[in-house]
């Protein structure tokens, strides 16, 4: 398999950290668990349930000494995960994503999740357009005619 780095690029491949000096090509003559710069999900950027589990298993691939370790938390997140999603799809999609923990595909496993990522969106957008729609229903409104309501009021500066 061939990569192609550009200057100053990392790539991480079993846990080794590869930076390339200028751009140039390199070929892995055999399998090797790798991760390219452009897919590493930085802590701050795991902001929604299915990019906390991203970030997790990026985790793994990057630090495989501490793998065992994080594999627990993989699992537990997973868990949380499920139940905060109740889209048939995402659902199983995340099913798969757990038969390829078992086997220690992780990078497969992300690939997974990476493609949920629309789906999660437009989850989300929907459930905060719901709420918002909720809000509307059950604010009061001023009766008709009135354009003012009385009362203490608070200046924001």
């Amino acid at each position: 398999m061939k990569i192609g780095l550009k200057a100053g690029e990392r790539l991480f491949i079993n846990g080794a950290v590869i930076r390339a000096e200028r751009k140039t090509n390199i070929e892995l003559l055999n399998d090797a668990v790798f991760l390219l710069e452009a897919h590493v999900l930085q802590p701050e950027e795991a902001t929604t349930p299915l990019r906390q589990l991203y970030f997790i298993l990026q985790t793994m691939i990057i630090d495989p000494a501490a793998a065992g370790a994080v594999q627990d938390m993989f699992h537990l997140v997973l868990g949380s995960v499920k139940s905060a999603f109740s889209n048939k799809e995402v659902l199983m999609h995340l099913d798969k994503v757990e038969e390829l923990a078992k086997t220690d595909r992780w990078f497969e496993a992300m690939k997974v999740v990476r493609a949920l990522y629309p789906l999660e969106a437009s989850l989300m957008l929907a459930e905060k357009n719901r709420r918002a729609q909720e809000t509307r229903q059950t604010a009061p409104r001023p009766a008709p005619g009135e354009n003012f309501q009385y009362g203490p009021r608070l200046a924001v500066v």
